[in-house]
């Protein structure tokens, strides 16, 4: 109760940055829990994160935030969002919320995106580290006095995630320009990373924006699977539809192997592990006997 008070009581003379760090933690929300992740991993005991928490087993696009979310983002430091409109929630709570001291993180914006961009981020080996990186930054300039402990937990993580690069590059050099089929572009970011051809681009895109492909865009991706043209089919099992039930169904008949993938990370996963089980799935399903 003294330190409290006497806290208090000196709160005029301290700078803000000082404050900060002195009285309580960073308050950080995630508009997703893997981004979270990268927070409190960074931030450590100076910090305070609250993910934005969504069932795996429905669409992210479609999520609509309770009542609370509002409440922490408005009380929110910082703000981590994906961007390119992913989480368009999360700017409608902003803009409701304004205030010229938050800090927000758009990792579209850290990685150079553009509206119309592949906005599954995550999946881009770039988008985390580059996250880490530029959190830590923004961190250390709020709160100076713990800008040593920032750098060595950005180091720490950063070394954590040297592991997919390894394994990245093992599958690229084993099964580069392999072709490959998507329901929906989910994992396109990382295909694109492992070197692999991406073929029914224009189908997955229709799927991804919700509109109705073209019936040669279907027949293509249906023939690429048929014909076994393509070596794997990807598939983002959180959205299961008619459409997706007959690739799947396709892909059974002709022997073509199947890598379900999803867009929210598996409660109790972490982001390494998570990423590693889908590319072990992939390695093991590109590595199968073409049909």
């Amino acid at each position: 109760m003294l330190l409290r008070t006497l806290a208090l009581a000196s709160a005029v003379a301290l700078s803000t940055a000082a404050a900060f760090g002195a009285d309580a933690p960073i308050r950080i929300v995630a508009a997703e829990t893997f981004y979270g992740e990268v927070a409190a991993a960074v931030g450590g005991d100076a910090v305070t994160v609250e993910s934005i928490a969504m069932s795996p087993d429905i669409d992210p696009h479609d999520f609509s935030p309770p009542p609370s979310v509002a409440r922490a983002v408005a009380d929110a430091d910082v703000v981590i969002m994906n961007g390119l409109d992913y989480d368009h929630w999360m700017e409608h709570l902003l803009e409701a919320s304004p205030d010229d001291t938050r800090v927000v993180i758009d990792v579209a914006a850290l990685l150079g995106a553009e509206p119309g961009d592949n906005p599954h981020l995550w999946y881009d080996p770039k988008a985390v580290p580059t996250l880490a990186a530029a959190l830590a930054e923004r961190l250390a300039a709020r709160d100076p006095d713990d800008a040593a402990g920032y750098g060595e937990r950005l180091a720490a993580y950063q070394a954590s995630l040297a592991v997919l690069g390894e394994e990245i590059a093992a599958i690229r050099e084993r099964h580069a320009g392999t072709p490959v089929v998507a329901s929906e572009p989910v994992f396109g970011l990382m295909a694109e990373a492992l070197g692999l051809e991406m073929l029914g681009t224009d189908f997955q895109r229709a799927v991804m924006n919700e509109t109705e492909p073209s019936a040669r865009a279907i027949a293509e991706v249906e023939d690429d699977i048929r014909s076994g043209r393509a070596r794997v089919l990807f598939y983002n099992r959180q959205v299961v539809d008619p459409m997706t039930e007959r690739l799947l169904a396709l892909a059974g008949e002709a022997d073509v192997p199947v890598v379900s993938v999803t867009e929210s990370m598996p409660e109790g996963s972490t982001y390494v592990d998570w990423m590693r089980d889908q590319l072990d799935a992939t390695a093991r399903a590109l590595a199968a006997p073409a049909s």
